[in-house]
């Protein structure tokens, strides 16, 4: 199959849209990973699917990056902070949208699932499993340099 230049527009099929989202975004994060990787950069990608499922990256975390986004002298300045009702509303709804993905991730309430959800869910159990390997591999490879480092300093004394 050869590529094909495709316009940029709305995908009108709705599982032709959602296949694409998926796919996209998939290839979207392993970019992210290997600019990460390669560059030593750090990176927080957030993204809301059409259905309002949230699905983020982050080389370290997501609030580690935000707060070193908001702290950056180059961010233009905030706007005013939302009424208490709608920060107690956001926060709530962030608790529940955490609690709901957890529980589907430990196994329970599969039953109702459609198969795209199952496999949106599976791609994000890799996600998540590809980045603990990540991280302790990088672990695993400062924590070599250090005793390679004390060894050295060990031999030259």
């Amino acid at each position: 199959m050869a590529w094909q230049k495709i316009q940029i527009k709305k995908i009108e099929n709705t599982a032709a849209r959602q296949v694409t989202s998926s796919k996209r975004r998939r290839g979207l994060f392993k970019k992210a990973q290997e600019l990460s990787t390669l560059c030593d950069a750090e990176i927080a990608l957030i993204v809301f699917s059409a259905a309002g499922k949230l699905f983020e990256y982050s080389s370290s975390s997501v609030s580690q990056v935000t707060e070193r986004h908001n702290q950056h002298p180059q961010t233009p300045e905030k706007p005013e902070p939302a009424s208490l009702e709608l920060q107690l509303e956001n926060s709530t709804s962030a608790v529940l949208s955490e609690e709901i993905p957890s529980r589907k991730m430990r196994g329970e309430e599969l039953q109702g699932l459609k198969m795209e959800e199952l496999i949106e869910l599976e791609e994000l159990l890799e996600d998540g499993l590809c980045s603990i390997v990540e991280e302790k591999i990088s672990d695993l490879q400062r924590k070599m340099i250090k005793k390679i480092q004390k060894a050295r300093r060990l031999k030259d004394s």
